[in-house]
């Protein structure tokens, strides 16, 4: 309705779509697949160290889905290259992509979700009065600035025994995981497709206000095979613990609900409510109380723009790690093992062709080099193996931090668009539009946006900083304990020569 929008008159040119901010920079329009976003599990990290979080969180689960679409996925799989996965033709015949942009994502929710797309940012900054939600968001100011408030306990939730089940007299199949929370020993069970529809509810909620990387990619062909659900299983396992880990997520009712619900009435009785949650999209913003003053509208930019340079230039570090480790991941397992292998056979074939000479002082030399061929076979299959134990690692880290990293353009945007809003509310006050009441309340809630934006880098960069160093740290050991072992062999190889 035109009639309820001041801007209408006369904002003709500006885009249609300002949420998403004229002047922010789409460097991340065309994101990888997001099946290369995770980050490997806890449970997978056991021989480095525990994957607990020291910094973040500090201060004092199956139902029937008949109402619920097709199980099959999409046909689409894009598993990184570097895990050995081969894309079927149907990968490439199109469809939906699950993790072809953040905005296609977006998209599939927003029609029934109300207050997420229309009316947008108005709902918010131009309300006479704020409805009072039940849940509440508080920000505090602790060393590092604005952050949100973490539990005084924490807990993680264990994905783990999948298992075949069917549905349909068998014509359907599908794959179910149990969840077991560490706080509760209790256990649910859930399909992909549930996962599937807790990431689209965070989205809806929390998307403009908080990164929520989207799930493991769907796939067609090779669903029931153990490489691709061991695979699954372990990036479900890393998205769960990361939503675990963040204050305001993990302790919403809907991440709670799909934890913790003890029978099928249950289930589908959180499952409507949270549907029909209206705190959704800007919305959550009138959640949030910043314990702090109002910020002004030159420190607000300064703020989103400083946010925007750093998650701009870190989606450009992570995207050269990853296409570098990427193309060493392929050598490993590719041309350089060969090369060891082709200078063990070499030097085998060169004692073979000693040991004709029919001299009989030289069987210790034909020996040693036979052995130092066999050494080169060895180490040629510990390069191919040695990736597994390191780079995944640290390939699975920057996967999950590209799929944080491109939701950025989307939250800069809300941010930008509200900001530019305040800037036009001057002119909307001189033409008795809006009052000048109207105009302070519109400045008081961007504040309230730019604390949580704060609040929501800090929490980023404190997991950022732990996750780096310790992935970075279980790399280094192993790539030191992988050329130690190769040493240790050559070593013992050139044991065997006979000292002239």
């Amino acid at each position: 309705n035109n009639a309820s929008d001041p801007w209408s008159s006369w904002n003709v040119g500006k885009s249609g779509n300002w949420d998403n901010g004229n002047a922010v920079d789409s460097w991340a329009t065309k994101p990888e697949s997001a099946a290369g976003q995770r980050n490997s599990a806890s449970n997978n990290w056991e021989t480095a160290a525990a994957f607990g979080h020291p910094q973040a969180y500090q201060g004092p689960a199956a139902a029937d889905d008949d109402d619920w679409d097709d199980d099959w996925d999409d046909p689409k799989s894009t598993s990184p290259s570097y895990l050995g996965y081969k894309e079927t033709e149907a990968s490439e015949a199109g469809g939906v992509q699950r993790g072809n942009s953040r905005a296609a994502a977006m998209k599939l929710p927003l029609n029934k979700f109300p207050g997420f797309a229309k009316p947008g940012m108005e709902q918010y900054l131009l309300a006479k009065q704020l409805a009072k939600p039940k849940e509440k968001i508080p920000i505090i100011i602790g060393d590092y600035g604005p952050m949100w408030v973490y539990p005084t306990s924490t807990f993680d939730c264990v994905v783990a025994d999948p298992k075949k089940g069917s549905k349909m007299y068998g014509l359907k199949s599908y794959i179910e995981y149990q969840l077991t929370c560490t706080n509760t020993n209790r256990s649910v069970n859930h399909r992909y497709k549930h996962f599937d529809w807790l990431y689209e509810r965070l989205l809806v909620k929390f998307g403009l206000a908080i990164p929520i990387p989207s799930l493991p990619d769907k796939q067609v062909t090779g669903r029931f095979e153990e490489e691709f659900i061991k695979m699954r299983m372990e990036r479900l396992q890393a998205w769960m613990t990361r939503m675990c880990r963040h204050p305001v997520v993990s302790e919403s009712e809907v991440f709670q609900q799909f934890l913790s619900f003890r029978d099928e009435k249950e289930w589908k009785t959180g499952k409507r409510k949270a549907e029909k949650d209206e705190t959704v999209g800007v919305m959550i913003f009138s959640t949030m109380e910043p314990e702090a003053p109002d910020l002004d509208m030159v420190e607000i930019e300064q703020k989103c723009d400083a946010v925007g340079r750093f998650t701009k230039a870190m989606d450009d570090g992570v995207r050269e790690l990853l296409t570098v480790g990427q193309e060493h991941w392929k050598r490993c397992t590719g041309p350089l093992p060969k090369e060891y292998q082709k200078i063990g056979k070499a030097l085998q074939s060169l004692a073979l062709v000693f040991s004709t000479s029919g001299y009989q002082g030289e069987s210790d030399l034909n020996g040693a080099i036979t052995e130092a061929g066999k050494t080169y076979e060895e180490i040629a299959s510990l390069v191919a193996d040695q990736p597994k134990k390191d780079l995944h690692f640290l390939m699975e880290t920057n996967h999950e931090y590209k799929g944080f990293l491109g939701c950025f353009p989307d939250i800069i945007g809300a941010h930008k668009g509200a900001i530019e809003r305040v800037k036009e509310s001057d002119k909307l006050v001189a033409t008795s539009k809006i009052t000048p009441q109207d105009k302070q309340n519109m400045v008081k809630r961007v504040s309230t946006m730019a604390y949580a934006l704060q609040a929501e880098m800090n929490h980023f960069h404190s997991n950022r900083i732990y996750d780096y160093n310790s992935v970075i740290r279980l790399y280094l050991e192993q790539q030191a304990q992988f050329y130690e072992t190769i040493a240790q062999k050559l070593r013992q190889a050139l044991s065997r020569f006979p000292v002239m």
